[in-house]
């Protein structure tokens, strides 16, 4: 027993050694001549994806020791363009990592729930060197567009985005979040971003979606006006039954938010009753039955996924009308016409006494 536990002894001091001598190994150079590199870092990239294109790279000697140094030692990878060289370890590309030592920076943008399309070029526009209308045009690109649609990788992108009716196709289809963009990013970059993190945001939804009697354009399309008129979950799931049962009645919609969508107006601007009457393929206030039992042609901003989940999942109520307290963003359901218009009416005395 004794000479069997020498043995074990012995066999473990080795693969300590071997062990060690391959840690040692896997954090030298690469090279003591060395050769400089441009290494680019992904925003979102995880740490084992990083790790691994560094080998590729031909920037480390193997990934295990470089993973183990990371797990040991912690710390937050930025992303951005970095140059690297081969005479450098292991630890001082990945002090350079966390360092934030870039030769290109990233940049944060914040979009915001609710807001168009439109919002979102501004935004980008006022952060990287790109046009709002350059932006535009590339996400308008029909030839692209189409190449997003049959990549297999998005698939709540289809050919209803493609309707020659529709201001902006990918409307309602770019997540509102905040996210990461290399400075040297262009419209397609972003683009991709966003739809990736859209991708991960719907899909735990897709067979709801696809078992919910719409598709997944009329979804988005009813989320984004479920966004603009209401701002807590319990009153975008009621909204979201008045509009079913509007839609199953073959009434229309009759939402302000769609006739302003559909003139290009912005809530906070004034509107003409000739504009609220606009015939276009968004305006569902129209009375005259051509928008009766229809959804907007597509999306009018982009939504957060609370809207989406009240879309899928609408209150168990019988109410037909709904008006907001401007003042307080408070909402009020009605079974009839007449209840309704008492409401506004009362609502209308209210604001004005404040």
């Amino acid at each position: 027993m004794k000479k069997v536990g020498i043995v074990v002894a012995i066999i473990i001091l080795l693969l300590v050694f071997l062990v060690g001598g391959f840690y040692i190994w896997g954090m030298g150079a690469v090279s003591s001549e060395g050769e400089s590199k441009i290494f680019v870092i992904e925003p979102g990239t995880s740490k084992q994806t990083i790790v691994a294109n560094m080998e590729k790279a031909g920037l480390i000697r193997n990934a295990y020791p470089v993973l183990a140094y990371l797990f040991f030692h912690g710390g937050t990878i930025q992303a951005g363009e970095y140059e690297l060289n081969t005479n450098m370890t292991p630890a001082e590309m990945l002090d350079k990592f966390m360092n934030g030592d870039v030769k290109i920076n990233s940049i944060t943008i914040t979009f915001i729930e609710g807001n168009r399309l439109t919002d979102f070029a501004d935004e980008i526009s006022e952060n990287l060197s790109i046009t709002s209308e350059e932006f535009l045009n590339v996400a308008n690109d029909y030839e692209y567009l189409q190449e997003l649609i049959h990549s297999g990788t998005y698939w709540f992108l289809t050919e209803e985005i493609l309707n020659e009716e529709i201001y902006y196709p990918l409307e309602g289809y770019l997540y509102p979040d905040t996210y990461e963009f290399l400075e040297t990013a262009n419209a397609k970059d972003i683009i991709e971003t966003m739809l990736n993190r859209t991708l991960e945001m719907l899909t735990p939804y897709q067979s709801e979606i696809a078992s919910s009697g719409y598709s997944v354009h009329q979804i988005l399309s009813l989320a984004s006006i479920v966004e603009k008129e209401a701002n807590t979950l319990e009153d975008r799931q009621m909204v979201a039954q008045v509009f079913y049962l509007r839609l199953r009645d073959n009434w229309s919609l009759g939402s302000d938010v769609t006739a302003y969508y559909g003139v290009g107006k912005d809530l906070t601007e004034g509107i003409t009753m000739s504009e609220l009457n606009d015939h276009n393929p968004y305006n569902t206030r129209l009375t005259d039955g051509t928008m009766n039992g229809k959804l907007p042609i597509g999306p009018i901003c982009n939504s957060d996924i609370s809207s989406i989940e009240a879309t899928l999942h609408p209150s168990d109520t019988s109410y037909y009308y709904f008006v907001a307290n401007v003042c307080t963003g408070e909402v009020f359901f009605q079974t009839t016409g007449a209840e309704f218009e008492s409401k506004v009416y009362e609502l209308q005395s209210v604001c004005e006494a404040n």
